[in-house]
């Protein structure tokens, strides 16, 4: 296996299942979010010799996951994803119990938040450094700390919602 090989498989492995909670997070749907999260890593893949390290690689690929739901969201036209090569193991969530319910009810609250609000809250329920969480965002960190605050309102709120039906 070649060191770029090597080095993907390493960076893919690290994060794939973070990734995949935010672009389900965009979606709520398990399908787009494999498709996102496909395309993220190929993006990541023909992208790896151009990373200088001026940030951490996590947050950089966070910023490709962001723009490539940003543009999913945008397009109107969803077009099926070529399937990529071995280099990606299939990334098959969990099946839903019971126990996972909640953490689908949430993930669907979570799916009627602003597009913003969701990749912040997407990156707290991932236990990202709320420095770097602020870096992606592009905002200082205490603003940050207020809209995490307000997210998590509005989220119970939709939860709770969500609950009662």
């Amino acid at each position: 296996m070649e060191q770029k090989d090597q080095l993907f498989k390493q960076i893919f492995d690290t994060n794939s299942k973070k990734i995949f909670h935010l672009c389900y997070g965009y979606t709520g749907d398990e399908d787009s979010a494999n498709d996102l999260l496909q395309e993220t890593f190929l993006k990541v893949w023909q992208n790896l010799d151009k990373f200088r390290n001026k940030s951490l690689i996590s947050t950089w690929i966070y910023r490709i996951a962001v723009n490539t739901c940003l543009t999913y969201l945008r397009s109107e036209k969803r077009q099926a994803k070529d399937e990529l090569t071995d280099n990606i193991i299939e990334n098959r969530p969990e099946e839903l119990s019971e126990k996972n319910e909640q953490v689908a009810l949430l993930y669907k609250s979570i799916s009627k938040l602003e597009e913003n609000d969701r990749l912040i809250i997407t990156m707290v329920l991932d236990e990202l450094p709320y420095n770097e969480i602020a870096d992606i965002s592009g905002i200082s960190e205490g603003n940050l700390r207020v809209k995490i605050h307000r997210i998590k309102q509005k989220l119970t709120e939709l939860y709770n919602q969500h609950a009662r039906i």
